[in-house]
């Protein structure tokens, strides 16, 4: 990094207001939404992704709502960097797949064979980062180092496919070893099913501190069984204690069960019903097996921290689960702000339901640091499954953490400008399913990606770069 950059870089940090600590904070990594985003309906469990199937997208749309939310939590002081887009198709999994021929060829035949299987090579679900790897911060670990498990996403052949670029993208963006560790995905194995950030959340008294991690999980994988019986349960208790140690975290760990009833409604990752920042902790009171001894649990074990945890959690009677799914109230993010306040950052989606309305207001009347509410749009992941929580992947880190990173992925104004010009250059304004038998939008994408590498400067990222071969 020049040394211009990490002037503007240390002034960009010096000028939050949000309540650091010892000068950590909390920054969020969004996925930027691919030139592929399509409505395939690929994920089971995720009824907005079942709705929308086969319904027209607008990628060009859903990347700039990415980029405005980005936007507006720059605003909010909140430093914003970004995850690439997936390339898609990936010419090499055609091959495999028995394929042969120029790309194009590739796509018409693959297309032909089964329009299903190609728009899994298509998904640009990578958009949901929040999925991308579980997170833990240097004062979370044996090391002092920022750790990273990339989900290896077993539970969807679509998502599958993310893993070892996720893991690339990770190791050219946090590349400093004497300040980052990012491990490989667990096993790709039924036993492992990791599923991320999603179903991982920190408690702690501030970003500085030493936090309890709870890891939520849907089934035990050595029991072979799941207690759901519509839809899969896709973390396993095992994969969340082999991140736990694969981090080093020690005590600072709490593993907590998914409510079955909770997957069989509709909350296939658990920041559908339940989201925290620092002390404060916001669920449903069907989001886990056990509400009661959940909190019980996370009271003593963060009073060993030396603070105590704020729980306020939605009723069914005054939240109805149907108002939960649609609305998607608990997949907000919850930053900090200044002057020690919270801010919730929620979809358009819940100013629709009354009963996501009156949890929010009573949120914002409570007891709690919680002082402000913004509604912003991004309908287009929505109608795929996935909210403001969905798109971003948290990690605490200080100044020197955040110089010592990828410069291109961290966001400014200017390369906000530059990115959504760059989106309007190159992305469609309609997608219907059959577009993705048309060879043009393989070309499109990786044109796109190309120019996009030189934008945020990672040079080489993407495979058909490395070939040295654009399509």
């Amino acid at each position: 990094m020049d040394r211009a950059s990490k002037t503007n870089l240390t002034l960009s940090i010096a000028s939050i207001d949000a309540p650091k600590g010892k000068n950590m904070f909390e920054m969020n990594f969004d996925g930027l939404i691919g030139p592929t985003h399509n409505y395939a309906g690929l994920s089971m469990g995720n009824v907005a992704s079942a709705t929308y199937k086969g319904a027209r997208s607008n990628p060009k749309q859903a990347a700039l709502q990415g980029l405005g939310k980005m936007k507006f939590l720059m605003g909010l002081g909140i430093p914003q960097g970004i995850m690439p887009p997936h390339a898609r198709p990936l010419e090499r999994i055609l091959y495999r797949l028995g394929f042969s021929g120029t790309i194009e060829r590739q796509i018409q035949a693959a297309y032909r064979a089964s329009p299903s299987l190609l728009a899994n090579l298509y998904s640009a679900s990578n958009m949901w980062s929040a999925n991308a790897a579980t997170v833990s911060p240097r004062p979370d670990t044996m090391d002092r180092k920022i750790h990273f498990t990339p989900a290896n996403l077993i539970s969807m052949p679509h998502r599958a496919l993310e893993p070892e670029f996720t893991t690339t993208a990770l190791r050219r963006i946090f590349h400093d070893q004497t300040r980052f560790v990012v491990h490989d995905p667990l096993p790709a194995t039924d036993l492992f099913g990791d599923e991320g950030a999603a179903n991982h959340n920190r408690l702690c008294a501030g970003h500085a501190g030493r936090g309890l991690e709870v890891f939520v999980y849907g089934r035990e994988g050595l029991k072979r069984e799941s207690a759901t019986k519509k839809f899969p349960a896709r973390q396993t208790l095992e994969a969340s204690q082999a991140v736990a140690r694969l981090h080093g975290l020690g005590v600072a760990s709490s593993f907590e069960a998914q409510n079955p009833k909770a997957i069989d409604g509709g909350a296939f990752h658990n920041d559908v019903v339940a989201v925290a920042n620092e002390r404060v902790f916001l669920y449903h009171e069907r989001a886990f097996a056990d509400p009661d001894g959940l909190e019980d649990r996370l009271k003593r074990a963060c009073g060993s921290l030396a603070f105590e945890p704020i729980f306020v959690r939605a009723m069914e009677s005054d939240l109805p689960w149907d108002q939960v799914i649609a609305s998607y109230v608990f997949n907000s993010q919850l930053v900090s702000i200044k002057n020690g306040h919270m801010a919730l950052i929620l979809p358009t989606d819940a100013e629709g339901h009354q009963g996501a309305l009156n949890y929010v207001a009573n949120v914002l009347e409570g007891d709690n640091p919680v002082c402000e509410a913004h509604y912003l749009d991004v309908r287009e992941s929505m109608k795929n499954g996935g909210g403001p929580a969905c798109l971003r992947l948290r990690v605490v880190m200080d100044e020197a953490d955040l110089l010592s990173i990828a410069s291109g992925v961290v966001m400014d104004e200017a390369k906000i400008e530059a990115l959504e010009a760059w989106v309007n250059k190159h992305y469609r304004d309609r997608l219907d399913p059959e577009d993705l038998g048309d060879p043009a939008l393989a070309l499109e994408a990786q044109t796109a990606l190309d120019e996009f590498t030189h934008i945020v400067g990672l040079t080489r990222l993407y495979e058909f770069q490395n070939e040295g071969v654009m399509v």
